[in-house]
């Protein structure tokens, strides 16, 4: 055991001996259950101080690779399962399955004409040519919400924010997330070995106290957050809490902003972005899926171009360019007043469905929060117990667990409000059903119990 960790190590600082273990870990060389030799053996061996030694078993604890059992040693952890794999859906079919988080089909633009309008197919475009469409590039830049120094398109959101922490980030990095947050976000990020801290939330953005501390103490590398219709919780940043970040981001020039504004067209929120205040340090990511349909695969990155062309490059060592088909079918439903007027429409819907919900739900005395974009995020005294109650009525719902950074002091519930086109009292009369059951053994207020849904 000690030869093959103090073999595998190459930079005997704190972060390269974690990198290393790291390694020998994900690589299965050193499997879950493995009692790992003590600090001052590994010091000995490496010579350097157990201080190092204990600095890197400290990275490894909070990336949830190793963990101490007190006088019985420091143990290799088992995998723990991506946080994603926790959202999955039933095993069986519901009738309402409200886990899902994706759009609602029928509120998506018609692609029928922008598909005619890139011709009979046998356009393929070349190799040598420009990754993102001129027309697309112009268009995006008049949308972005500060002028971006380079832009790219990639295949989706989510590929954006893989793209971006595998570019920057290195193991051991602090790294800041909203709490909660977009559980994918926190499986990127444990990864590549980054520490994630919660910063909390309120209706108006992150809490600029937690904040303002957090960058002063643990000298973060990023930030990550979402600009509107915050997922889970529906909040967006307002222009003057942006404000407020930005100042107390000026005093960390180390740290790289990152937005994934992934509700895009179909948010209620205008846009802001600290790259108003912070051009030179700020990426933010336009996502299409929730607002055009989730099988366009595209996102764009637009920001500092040291960044976004580390991307480029990086890229071209694997698909090199999103389909510039699909960017010829976006650019159409951008520039089309037909597709324009179809998202706005989906806009206001999702808007009044969400309204629709979360009023029926406060009646009968439910806290819980869905102030934009598809998302409603509800407090339960037990997440499981909820979950349960809710699957016999044949309602699906998302853990709130896995979208924690650290524990909120209560459980929570995400439900897909955008897909609820109707039948908002029957549908709150069984949440509120679940959530008083689990706590009290009684129905919800005011309402009685729930009629059935099917």
């Amino acid at each position: 055991m000690l030869p093959l960790i103090t073999g595998a190590v190459e930079d005997r600082s704190a972060r390269g001996i974690a990198a290393a273990v790291s390694r020998l870990i994900t690589a299965g060389r050193l499997p879950a259950g493995e009692r790992l030799p003590t600090v001052r053996a590994v010091a000995g061996s490496l010579g350097v101080s157990p201080t190092t030694v204990s600095e890197a078993w400290r990275n490894l604890t909070l990336a949830g690779a190793i963990q101490t059992r007190g006088r019985s040693g420091t143990y290799v952890s088992g995998p723990a399962p991506p946080r994603f794999t926790r959202l999955g859906r039933a095993p069986v079919a519901l009738a309402l399955d409200l886990s899902t988080g994706v759009p609602d089909p029928a509120l998506l633009p018609d692609l029928s004409d922008a598909l005619r309008g890139i011709g009979d197919g046998r356009w393929a475009g070349s190799y040598l040519d420009e990754p993102v469409l001129p027309g697309l590039e112009e268009v995006l830049r008049e949308r972005w919400p500060f002028p971006p120094e380079r832009l790219t398109v990639v295949d989706g959101a989510l590929d954006a924010l893989d793209r971006i922490v595998a570019t920057t980030l290195r193991y051991g990095d602090h790294v800041l997330v909203e709490n909660p947050a977009f559980p994918p976000l926190l499986d990127l990020l444990q990864a590549v070995g980054a520490t994630v801290i919660g910063v909390p939330l309120d209706d108006t953005g992150l809490d600029p106290e937690v904040l303002r501390q957090l960058v002063a103490e643990r000298r973060p590398a990023a930030l990550f957050l979402q600009p509107r219709a915050q997922n889970p919780t529906g909040a967006s940043m307002t222009a003057k809490r942006a404000a407020t970040i930005a100042r107390i981001l000026r005093d960390a020039p180390h740290l790289l902003v990152v937005e994934d504004d992934h509700a895009g067209d179909i948010a209620g929120a205008p846009p802001v972005s600290l790259g108003t205040y912070l051009p030179k340090r700020v990426v933010h990511v336009a996502g299409f899926a929730k607002s055009h349909g989730p099988d366009l695969r595209l996102a764009a990155i637009g920001g500092p171009a040291a960044v976004v062309e580390q991307v480029i490059e990086r890229r071209l060592l694997g698909p090199g360019w999103s389909s510039r088909l699909l960017q010829a079918v976006l650019l159409d439903l951008l520039t089309s007043e037909k597709a324009v007027d179809q998202v706005a429409a989906a806009r206001r819907i999702y808007a009044e469905r969400r309204t629709a919900l979360l009023g029926a739900l406060r009646e009968r005395g439910v806290t819980a929060s869905a102030a934009d974009g598809i998302n409603l995020w509800m407090s339960v005294p037990d997440q499981q117990n909820a979950m349960v109650a809710l699957a016999a009525h044949g309602i699906g719902a998302a853990p709130g667990a896995p979208f924690c950074v650290t524990p909120l002091g209560g459980d929570h519930l995400r439900l897909t409000a955008g897909l609820v086109a109707g039948g908002h009292d029957d549908l709150a009369d069984a949440l509120a059903s679940a959530a008083f059951q689990t706590s009290r053994g009684s129905g919800p207020r005011g309402r009685g119990h729930p009629r059935g849904l099917m």
